[in-house]
């Protein structure tokens, strides 16, 4: 994507100077007016280019409200996020049901706000679409960067036979409708079969097709998945759970490229790329014979390895955030917040349902605590419970250093970078300030 062009509505002059310097670090192109009639008048310019505005709530004269209606009237497709002072729910939830994007209350770090522009504007299909949202490949860990980098190197190959590997709710189905969408197969069907969900008397009729009369119930034709998905993607979710007499009927159509209809007489064939996904160890299966050995090396490739949540770091806030918003898109309402004892905890829980459990959490919160910061208490008992305690003096340094880490760069995204205004929300001098940067090796702002 180019520079992405946004467009700063606020009065606030420190704010405007502060988001545009840290944008523009981010490589965007930040315009800034500073009411709400000179941005309905900039943008009545149908030769200005904008593709996302930052509006305020509290403008003077024509308010946010105001304006927003005003920009739906003339550019209704531009996104847009709210941005408004602590506790203002009635107007986010108006804000959002007039059509805003998202919405973000103020002090707001500057992760969240990338994190939303990105997520608004970085998805060009609707399957990607679908990607995003569910947070599949949102985050900045290095373990995601490796995945991201994997998707776009295998969509873009050749390659018909993709195998995804990852524990269950790790979104296997997502990354699979990623390497769709990237894919030169794009424009044709993306077809996902649980192999796990379909009675084994009717798995064969699915896949492949089934002729009238072929087996009892079979009361016309039916056109199997495997012919739907000609020249896209076809999806094998679960695939350990695939009956052995079926195996070899996948097998041959996967060294052949042909298969047979139930009841029919003649073969058929389909060029489609099979992507399959487990969260067994299907070498073990092998050897305790309930998976093909010749399936399981005609499949195992191109692998792709899903990272689980808690091999993800600060992506897990970076993810709570984002299904945030995205949840009270849904239920047009404000979004929650985390305070820092609830984002300690967040990042400290293992998250054995992985993103799944995240996502399920992030709903349950935003419907019952709408517009709420969330604390500690808040949260399920599960997820209160104290760390184990070091076992060791060099496990409480690395603890108090993590903590130590996680306040400086919060002070510095809520601050844009500023390091005056961050040591002011630490407590602490610019000078014992820079001293931690250098100890803890984050990397330098500009000095402001």
């Amino acid at each position: 994507m180019s520079e992405i062009r946004v467009l700063i509505v606020d009065d606030e002059e420190a704010l405007v100077r502060s988001l545009s310097y840290a944008l523009r670090g981010e490589g965007m192109q930040p315009r800034a007016v500073y009411s709400g009639e000179a941005a309905l008048a900039l943008l009545a310019d149908s030769s200005v280019e904008v593709d996302i505005v930052l509006l305020d709530l509290g403008l003077p004269g024509m308010d946010g409200i105001a304006t927003l209606e005003g920009l739906r009237n003339c550019r209704s497709n531009l996104p847009v996020i709210m941005i408004s002072a602590h506790g203002d729910t009635r107007a986010a939830v108006q804000a959002v049901k007039g059509g805003a994007t998202d919405y973000l209350t103020k002090p707001f770090e500057l992760d969240d706000l990338l994190a939303t522009i990105h997520g608004t504007l970085t998805v060009p299909a609707a399957a990607a679409t679908a990607v995003e949202e569910q947070g599949a490949l949102l985050g900045q860990s290095p373990a995601m960067g490796n995945l991201k980098a994997a998707v776009q190197r295998i969509a873009n190959s050749s390659a018909t036979r993709i195998l995804l590997l990852g524990e269950s709710g790790t979104g296997k189905t997502l990354v699979a409708q990623a390497l769709h969408a990237n894919s030169s197969r794009a424009a044709h069907p993306f077809i996902e079969v649980n192999c796990a969900a379909l009675p084994e008397q009717l798995i064969e009729a699915e896949l492949f097709g089934s002729e009238k009369g072929s087996y009892t119930g079979a009361h016309q034709k039916r056109i199997g998945l495997v012919t739907q998905a000609n020249h896209g993607t076809l999806f094998l979710d679960e695939i350990g759970e695939l009956p052995l007499a079926l195996q070899a009927k996948l097998l041959h159509f996967l060294e052949n490229g042909s298969y047979r209809a139930v009841g029919a007489s003649q073969a058929s064939s389909a060029d489609v790329r099979v992507v399959a996904a487990t969260n067994r160890d299907l070498a073990d299966d092998v050897r305790q014979g309930r998976f093909r050995e010749d399936l399981f090396y005609r499949l195992n490739v191109i692998t792709v390895d899903i990272p689980a949540l808690r091999e993800r770091g600060d992506d897990i806030l970076l993810l709570a955030r984002h299904f945030a918003a995205h949840q009270a898109r849904e239920e047009k309402v404000a979004p929650i917040s985390f305070a820092a004892d609830s984002a300690a905890a967040l990042v400290r829980h293992r998250w054995p349902g992985n993103v799944r459990e995240l996502k399920n959490l992030i709903e349950r919160l935003t419907i019952l605590l709408p517009g709420q910061a969330i604390g500690s208490a808040q949260l399920p008992a599960h997820l209160q419970s104290a760390e184990p305690a070091p076992t060791s003096l060099s496990a409480l340094d690395d603890r108090l250093e993590r903590a130590e880490r996680e306040l400086v760069t919060d002070a510095l995204s809520r601050s844009a970078g500023h390091k005056g205004l961050a040591a002011d929300l630490l407590g602490i001098s610019r000078h014992a300030l820079k001293r931690r940067l250098q100890r803890l090796g984050i990397e330098r702002q500009d000095e402001r």
